[in-house]
Protein backbone atom coordinates (compact mmCIF):
# COMPACT_ATOMS: atom_id res chain seq x y z
CA UNK A 1 0.00 0.00 0.00
CA UNK A 2 1.44 3.25 -1.48
CA UNK A 3 0.65 6.07 1.14
CA UNK A 4 3.08 8.94 -0.40
CA UNK A 5 6.22 10.47 0.92
CA UNK A 6 5.08 13.51 3.59
CA UNK A 7 6.73 16.25 4.51
CA UNK A 8 8.85 15.29 7.66
CA UNK A 9 10.46 11.83 6.27
CA UNK A 10 13.58 11.88 4.44
CA UNK A 11 14.77 13.49 1.02
CA UNK A 12 14.03 10.48 -1.55
CA UNK A 13 14.73 9.54 -4.98
CA UNK A 14 11.83 11.12 -7.27
CA UNK A 15 9.08 8.13 -7.81
CA UNK A 16 9.95 6.49 -4.27
CA UNK A 17 7.61 5.65 -2.39
CA UNK A 18 6.41 5.27 1.38
CA UNK A 19 4.68 1.69 1.50
CA UNK A 20 2.91 0.07 5.01
CA UNK A 21 3.26 -3.55 5.62
CA UNK A 22 1.82 -5.62 8.43
CA UNK A 23 -1.09 -3.18 8.77
CA UNK A 24 1.22 -0.39 9.32
CA UNK A 25 3.95 -2.04 11.40
CA UNK A 26 6.42 -1.86 9.17
CA UNK A 27 6.87 1.46 6.76
CA UNK A 28 9.19 0.70 3.78
CA UNK A 29 10.61 3.64 1.88
CA UNK A 30 10.84 1.64 -1.97
CA UNK A 31 12.24 3.17 -5.20
CA UNK A 32 9.95 3.79 -8.44
CA UNK A 33 10.21 2.50 -12.13
CA UNK A 34 13.47 0.95 -12.34
CA UNK A 35 14.36 -1.39 -9.66
CA UNK A 36 12.28 -4.13 -7.93
CA UNK A 37 9.76 -4.00 -5.51
CA UNK A 38 8.49 -5.92 -2.74
CA UNK A 39 5.24 -7.02 -2.21
CA UNK A 40 3.34 -9.85 -1.23
CA UNK A 41 6.28 -12.49 -1.62
CA UNK A 42 8.68 -10.66 0.76
CA UNK A 43 6.17 -10.62 3.42
CA UNK A 44 5.25 -14.54 2.74
CA UNK A 45 8.88 -14.97 3.23
CA UNK A 46 8.76 -13.17 6.35
CA UNK A 47 5.64 -15.23 7.53
CA UNK A 48 8.03 -18.68 7.54
CA UNK A 49 9.73 -17.22 11.01
CA UNK A 50 8.29 -18.15 14.34
CA UNK A 51 7.00 -15.08 16.32
CA UNK A 52 9.71 -16.33 18.93
CA UNK A 53 12.46 -16.88 16.99
CA UNK A 54 15.95 -15.37 18.32
CA UNK A 55 19.06 -15.03 17.16
CA UNK A 56 20.35 -13.66 13.98
CA UNK A 57 18.55 -13.41 10.94
CA UNK A 58 20.57 -12.51 7.52
CA UNK A 59 18.26 -11.05 4.21
CA UNK A 60 20.41 -11.67 1.26
CA UNK A 61 19.15 -9.90 -1.40
CA UNK A 62 17.18 -7.88 0.93
CA UNK A 63 16.75 -4.92 -1.30
CA UNK A 64 15.43 -1.45 0.96
CA UNK A 65 14.24 -3.81 3.72
CA UNK A 66 10.93 -4.98 3.36
CA UNK A 67 11.38 -8.73 4.40
CA UNK A 68 13.89 -8.44 6.91
CA UNK A 69 12.02 -5.27 8.43
CA UNK A 70 8.39 -7.73 8.90
CA UNK A 71 10.94 -10.38 10.85
CA UNK A 72 12.11 -7.57 12.91
CA UNK A 73 8.75 -6.67 13.38
CA UNK A 74 7.18 -9.92 13.96
CA UNK A 75 9.96 -11.80 15.98
CA UNK A 76 11.01 -9.12 18.56
CA UNK A 77 14.11 -11.52 19.61
CA UNK A 78 15.85 -11.44 16.81
CA UNK A 79 18.31 -8.97 15.29
CA UNK A 80 18.65 -8.60 11.20
CA UNK A 81 21.19 -7.71 9.04
CA UNK A 82 19.92 -6.78 5.49
CA UNK A 83 22.50 -8.00 2.79
CA UNK A 84 22.61 -6.12 -0.79
CA UNK A 85 24.83 -5.32 -3.53
CA UNK A 86 22.74 -2.21 -5.01
CA UNK A 87 23.66 1.21 -2.86
CA UNK A 88 20.47 3.21 -3.62
CA UNK A 89 17.98 0.26 -1.97
CA UNK A 90 19.84 0.29 0.95
CA UNK A 91 20.37 3.74 1.31
CA UNK A 92 16.39 3.95 1.73
CA UNK A 93 16.82 0.98 4.34
CA UNK A 94 18.64 2.79 6.01
CA UNK A 95 16.40 6.10 5.89
CA UNK A 96 13.69 4.16 6.61
CA UNK A 97 14.97 2.57 9.73
CA UNK A 98 14.80 6.33 10.87
CA UNK A 99 11.36 7.03 10.28
CA UNK A 100 9.36 7.05 14.06
CA UNK A 101 7.17 4.49 12.87
CA UNK A 102 9.53 1.81 12.46
CA UNK A 103 11.21 2.58 15.69
CA UNK A 104 10.17 -0.35 17.60
CA UNK A 105 12.58 -2.74 15.72
CA UNK A 106 14.95 0.26 14.19
CA UNK A 107 17.41 -0.70 16.84
CA UNK A 108 17.88 -4.30 15.91
CA UNK A 109 18.08 -4.07 12.19
CA UNK A 110 21.81 -3.37 10.55
CA UNK A 111 22.48 -3.16 6.68
CA UNK A 112 25.38 -4.44 4.74
CA UNK A 113 26.37 -3.44 1.14
CA UNK A 114 27.58 -6.48 -0.67
CA UNK A 115 28.47 -8.60 -3.21
CA UNK A 116 26.42 -12.49 -2.22
CA UNK A 117 27.79 -14.37 -4.90
CA UNK A 118 31.60 -12.70 -4.99
CA UNK A 119 35.04 -13.17 -2.94
CA UNK A 120 33.78 -14.53 0.54
CA UNK A 121 36.96 -12.70 1.68
CA UNK A 122 35.19 -9.49 0.08
CA UNK A 123 31.79 -10.43 2.31
CA UNK A 124 34.33 -10.82 5.85
CA UNK A 125 35.59 -7.65 5.44
CA UNK A 126 32.10 -5.95 5.27
CA UNK A 127 31.29 -7.87 8.26
CA UNK A 128 29.58 -11.20 6.88
CA UNK A 129 31.58 -13.64 8.85
CA UNK A 130 31.18 -17.57 9.09
CA UNK A 131 28.01 -18.82 11.32
CA UNK A 132 27.38 -15.93 11.94
CA UNK A 133 23.59 -16.21 11.32
CA UNK A 134 20.91 -18.25 12.95
CA UNK A 135 18.54 -17.97 10.14
CA UNK A 136 18.98 -16.88 6.24
CA UNK A 137 16.32 -16.06 4.88
CA UNK A 138 15.63 -14.85 1.01
CA UNK A 139 14.13 -13.48 -2.22
CA UNK A 140 16.80 -14.12 -5.01
CA UNK A 141 16.38 -12.80 -8.66
CA UNK A 142 13.65 -15.69 -9.95
CA UNK A 143 13.36 -15.40 -13.71
CA UNK A 144 15.54 -17.73 -15.61
CA UNK A 145 18.18 -16.43 -17.96
CA UNK A 146 17.26 -16.67 -21.20
CA UNK A 147 14.18 -17.61 -20.65
CA UNK A 148 12.62 -13.93 -20.25
CA UNK A 149 13.67 -10.58 -22.19
CA UNK A 150 15.58 -8.87 -18.92
CA UNK A 151 14.69 -5.24 -18.59
CA UNK A 152 17.16 -2.61 -20.24
CA UNK A 153 17.23 -1.27 -16.48
CA UNK A 154 20.72 -2.98 -15.11
CA UNK A 155 19.53 -2.45 -12.01
CA UNK A 156 16.50 -4.15 -12.37
CA UNK A 157 17.21 -6.97 -14.52
CA UNK A 158 19.76 -8.06 -11.76
CA UNK A 159 16.85 -8.23 -9.36
CA UNK A 160 14.85 -9.96 -11.76
CA UNK A 161 17.67 -12.53 -13.30
CA UNK A 162 19.53 -15.34 -12.00
CA UNK A 163 21.11 -17.99 -14.09
CA UNK A 164 21.74 -21.49 -12.06
CA UNK A 165 25.23 -21.41 -11.32
CA UNK A 166 24.72 -18.09 -9.37
CA UNK A 167 21.75 -19.55 -7.84
CA UNK A 168 24.08 -22.25 -6.64
CA UNK A 169 26.41 -19.31 -5.31
CA UNK A 170 23.80 -17.57 -3.33
CA UNK A 171 23.29 -21.28 -1.57
CA UNK A 172 27.12 -21.27 -1.10
CA UNK A 173 27.10 -18.22 0.81
CA UNK A 174 23.85 -18.67 3.16
CA UNK A 175 25.36 -22.26 3.97
CA UNK A 176 28.54 -20.77 4.75
CA UNK A 177 27.04 -18.03 7.00
CA UNK A 178 24.22 -19.99 8.86
CA UNK A 179 25.84 -21.97 11.71
CA UNK A 180 25.35 -25.48 12.18
CA UNK A 181 21.66 -26.45 12.28
CA UNK A 182 20.65 -23.01 11.40
CA UNK A 183 17.51 -22.39 8.99
CA UNK A 184 17.09 -21.51 5.58
CA UNK A 185 13.87 -19.62 4.04
CA UNK A 186 13.08 -18.87 0.39
CA UNK A 187 10.40 -17.68 -1.40
CA UNK A 188 10.56 -18.65 -5.38
CA UNK A 189 8.51 -19.53 -8.11
CA UNK A 190 7.41 -22.77 -8.85
CA UNK A 191 8.23 -23.31 -12.00
CA UNK A 192 11.83 -23.54 -10.99
CA UNK A 193 11.05 -25.67 -8.15
CA UNK A 194 13.91 -28.38 -9.45
CA UNK A 195 16.40 -25.64 -9.78
CA UNK A 196 16.00 -24.39 -6.22
CA UNK A 197 15.92 -28.32 -5.03
CA UNK A 198 19.48 -28.72 -7.01
CA UNK A 199 21.04 -26.03 -5.74
CA UNK A 200 20.25 -27.12 -1.99
CA UNK A 201 21.15 -30.73 -2.71
CA UNK A 202 24.13 -32.02 -0.14
CA UNK A 203 24.02 -28.41 1.71
CA UNK A 204 20.69 -28.83 3.11
CA UNK A 205 18.11 -31.10 4.39
CA UNK A 206 14.62 -30.86 6.15
CA UNK A 207 13.24 -29.36 3.08
CA UNK A 208 9.01 -28.61 3.38
CA UNK A 209 7.93 -26.66 0.35
CA UNK A 210 4.45 -25.28 0.49
CA UNK A 211 2.98 -24.57 -2.54
CA UNK A 212 1.11 -20.98 -2.84
CA UNK A 213 -1.36 -20.92 -5.50
CA UNK A 214 -3.08 -17.55 -6.69
CA UNK A 215 -6.89 -19.44 -6.72
CA UNK A 216 -8.00 -22.50 -6.29
CA UNK A 217 -7.79 -23.78 -9.79
CA UNK A 218 -4.50 -22.31 -10.36
CA UNK A 219 -0.96 -23.81 -10.62
CA UNK A 220 0.97 -22.56 -7.29
CA UNK A 221 2.97 -19.80 -9.16
CA UNK A 222 5.33 -19.04 -5.83
CA UNK A 223 6.56 -21.71 -3.32
CA UNK A 224 7.62 -21.09 0.06
CA UNK A 225 10.50 -23.24 1.39
CA UNK A 226 12.21 -23.87 4.28
CA UNK A 227 15.30 -26.10 5.18
CA UNK A 228 17.99 -27.05 7.78
CA UNK A 229 21.98 -26.96 6.81
CA UNK A 230 23.31 -29.99 7.52
CA UNK A 231 20.05 -32.13 8.14
CA UNK A 232 19.80 -35.68 6.87
CA UNK A 233 15.61 -35.66 7.24
CA UNK A 234 13.78 -36.13 3.92
CA UNK A 235 12.08 -33.53 1.85
CA UNK A 236 7.70 -32.51 2.56
CA UNK A 237 5.39 -31.62 0.05
CA UNK A 238 3.03 -29.81 1.93
CA UNK A 239 -0.37 -29.34 1.45
CA UNK A 240 -0.83 -26.07 -0.59
CA UNK A 241 -2.53 -22.69 0.00
CA UNK A 242 -4.84 -20.86 -1.62
CA UNK A 243 -4.28 -17.06 -2.11
CA UNK A 244 -7.30 -15.11 -3.47
CA UNK A 245 -11.54 -16.15 -2.96
CA UNK A 246 -13.29 -16.71 -6.31
CA UNK A 247 -14.38 -12.82 -5.66
CA UNK A 248 -10.11 -11.49 -6.14
CA UNK A 249 -10.37 -11.18 -2.02
CA UNK A 250 -7.46 -12.63 -0.09
CA UNK A 251 -8.39 -15.77 1.59
CA UNK A 252 -8.91 -15.33 5.27
CA UNK A 253 -5.70 -16.71 6.13
CA UNK A 254 -3.60 -14.60 3.21
CA UNK A 255 -5.08 -11.45 5.11
CA UNK A 256 -3.63 -12.16 8.64
CA UNK A 257 0.01 -13.28 7.28
CA UNK A 258 -0.33 -9.66 5.01
CA UNK A 259 -2.28 -7.13 7.35
CA UNK A 260 -1.42 -9.04 11.08
CA UNK A 261 1.40 -10.29 10.90
CA UNK A 262 0.21 -14.33 11.27
CA UNK A 263 2.91 -16.97 10.73
CA UNK A 264 3.13 -19.35 8.46
CA UNK A 265 3.60 -23.06 9.48
CA UNK A 266 6.19 -24.62 7.92
CA UNK A 267 6.00 -27.94 10.05
CA UNK A 268 3.28 -29.39 8.31
CA UNK A 269 1.15 -29.96 11.75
Amino acid sequence: MSEGIGAADPVLPDGATRDAFLGGAVIALQPGRGRHRSGLDAVMLAATLAADATGTVVDLGAGSGVAGFCVAARAPAVRVVLVDNDPVVLDLARQALTLPDNAAFADRVGVVEADIVGPERTREAAGLTRAMADTVIMNPPFREEGRVRASPNEARAAAHVLSDEDLDRWMRTAVTLLRSGGGLSVVWPGERLAALLGALAGRFGGISVLPLHPTADAPALRVLVTAMKGSRAPLRLLPGRVLHEVDGAFCAWARAVLREGAGIDMAGR
